[in-house]
Formats: structure tokens, C-alpha cells, sequence
């Protein structure tokens, strides 16, 4: 039975490492993108779209995601593509910056790494209630076993800190 509790809990640290790989790796591709929304204009952008998805489109014009891409892109003003970039960039490095502390064992990650999730599982959960989108969905569902995991990870390290007297790390 103990063994088996160990496996377990083997499992769960690996996935839960693997997860924050994810978030981190997630949250550098939102400062790369971000960037490129602060450092090109929305027609820009535009263009780049269509050059990109024409490929797709020529091949399967009712493709969902360069259909999404198109529009989003073709209707995306200068104050919007601020915003976006804003959001991408505060979002990411907030990604970023906890992914890196927890992976570090700094303590003090751990709950600002809860606290900043459940705001976007909150934002993310308006957002399915204003429009349903099985990404959104995936990605909320993610984020809320991140969430779990991580609450488990922090009280297992607080057990371990406090039992060798090294609480502030």
C-alpha cells in the first residue's frame, strides 16, 4: 500500500513538472507574441495573416483557425493591438516569473502561482459563459488541475521545510 502511495505520488510530482513546463513555455510564447504586437501595426499583422493561412485556405477554405486568424487580424485596431499586447506581455512574464519560482522551490511562488490562475480560470470561466469555446474549455480544465497540483506541491514542501526548521525559503 505504501508503495503504490509513493508511485502515485511520483506520478502526480512528474505531471505536475511537466505541467509547469507547459505554463512557462506558454507564458514565453505570450511575451514573443506580445512583442510583436507592440512592434507591428494592425495591417501588418493583417498581411502577415493572409500570407500565412493562404496556403491553408487555398486547400481548405472552411478551415476554423485560419479563419479565425483572418478575421481577428483584419478587425484588430491600434488601441486593440495595444491591449492585446499589454495582456500578453503581463500575462506571460506573470507566467514566466512563477513558473521559474516554483521550479526553484521558492515558497512564496506558490501561492501568488495559485492566485494568479484562479484570477484567469475566473476570466477564463466569463469568457465560456460568454461564448463557448472547447479550447477555453481545455485550457480552463488545465489550469484548475495546475491549480490542484500546485496546492498539493506547496503543502508538501511547507511539511518539508518546517520539519528541517528551514520555513523562509
Amino acid at each position: 500500500m505504501a508503495e503504490e502511495h509513493q508511485r502515485r505520488a511520483r506520478v502526480l510530482d512528474w505531471i505536475f513538472q511537466v505541467g509547469l513546463l507547459f505554463k512557462g513555455l506558454d507564458g514565453g510564447l505570450e511575451i514573443v507574441g506580445g512583442a510583436l504586437f507592440l512592434l507591428f501595426k494592425p495591417d501588418q499583422l493583417n498581411s502577415l495573416s493572409q500570407a500565412l493561412t493562404q496556403h491553408e485556405l487555398s486547400e481548405d477554405p472552411g478551415d476554423a483557425i485560419a479563419n479565425f486568424l483572418l478575421h481577428a487580424s483584419g478587425s484588430l485596431t491600434i488601441s486593440g493591438s495595444w491591449f492585446v499586447a499589454a495582456y500578453l506581455l503581463l500575462h506571460g512574464i506573470v507566467k514566466v516569473v512563477l513558473v521559474w519560482a516554483v521550479l526553484l522551490d521558492k515558497l512564496w511562488a506558490y501561492p501568488w502561482m495559485i492566485a494568479f490562475l484562479l484570477m484567469f480560470i475566473g476570466y477564463q470561466s466569463y469568457e465560456l459563459l460568454a461564448g463557448f469555446s472547447l479550447g477555453i474549455l481545455a485550457l480552463t480544465l488545465f489550469d484548475v488541475f495546475i491549480v490542484w497540483l500546485t496546492v498539493r506541491e506547496y503543502r508538501i514542501q511547507r511539511r518539508r521545510r518546517r520539519k528541517s526548521g528551514n520555513v523562509d525559503v
